[in-house]
Formats: C-alpha cells, sequence, structure tokens
C-alpha cells in the first residue's frame, strides 16, 4: 500500500464577480504568484498560464529559459480549473505524468460581488519525495498564504 501524504488545502474570499475571480487567477497569474516561488536557475521574469485544456503552466526566467510546472487537464471558466502539478520534492520538474501530483480550484459566486476560491492539492504521494514538497509548502505558509496574494490582485 502506498504512503498516502494529506493533500494541501486553501480557501479565500474575494470581492469581485466570479468571471473576474478566474480571469485575474488564469489570465494574470504573472501579477500574483511570487516570484520567490521558481524553481529554474534564473530569476523569473513571468508566470504564464495558458488558458486551455493541455496548456502548459510554468516559469520565464529574466534570461528566457523556460521551465514547466505541469499542464491544465480541466478548463471550466468560470467555475474550475484541474492543474497536474510536476514539481517534485526535490523542487524540480518531472516530466513523467505518473508523477504528477494535481491541484483543483473550484470558484464558487456568493453573490454579483464575492467568490470564494477553494484550492486542493492532491495525489502528492504520486510525487518523488511528494512528504518533502507537502512539508516545504506547509513551512511556507501553505496555498493560503499564496491565496492570499491573489485575493490583493483581484481586489484592485
Amino acid at each position: 500500500m502506498m504512503n498516502t501524504v494529506p493533500p494541501l488545502q486553501g480557501k479565500i474570499t474575494v470581492s469581485v464577480p466570479v468571471e473576474r475571480a478566474f480571469s485575474v487567477f488564469t489570465e494574470s497569474l504573472n501579477t500574483w504568484w511570487p516570484p520567490q516561488y521558481h524553481i529554474g536557475q534564473a530569476e523569473m521574469a513571468e508566470a504564464i498560464l495558458e488558458p486551455r485544456e493541455g496548456g502548459r503552466w510554468y516559469e520565464r526566467g529574466v534570461d528566457g529559459s523556460e521551465c514547466d510546472w505541469g499542464r491544465i487537464q480541466t478548463w471550466e471558466p468560470p467555475c474550475r480549473l484541474v492543474l497536474t502539478w510536476q514539481i517534485n520534492g526535490h523542487w524540480q520538474y518531472d516530466a513523467d505524468p505518473e508523477h504528477a501530483s494535481e491541484i483543483e480550484i473550484r470558484f464558487t459566486a456568493d453573490g454579483p460581488e464575492q467568490t470564494t476560491v477553494e484550492l486542493e492539492h492532491r495525489h502528492l504521494d504520486r510525487l518523488v519525495d511528494g512528504q518533502a514538497l507537502h512539508d516545504g509548502i506547509n513551512g511556507g505558509g501553505g496555498w493560503n498564504a499564496i491565496l492570499e496574494g491573489f485575493a490583493k490582485t483581484a481586489a484592485r
């Protein structure tokens, strides 16, 4: 039996319509993703999410190099997004899809001007050294810390 690493979760409520929350999350990843959270050798110039199923999400370094993070599995604007996370416990990209964990983000309208964003990062046991990645993300404040940056950007 596999050692299961518990999923990581995050949740935040933003005072914007659900369509805006989804578009800021996906189209403006670079405006809210913390630049210190990168895996490439170079400093990160931008974080990019290609808005379609099968699209990549990745970073581009200041030197023009690109480093994949995963792929878009499910694209259901403005309600749901599922991404693969292909970064192992050594903070390196792993191209093997069998080693991919998964991040599901749900956007729920709580009214015309309020949206709840819920994130679940699951299947961490598929990653090489997934427990180390779990502990590293948790130690950095978890997904809630990243979602707070997203919420500040979305509310602008």
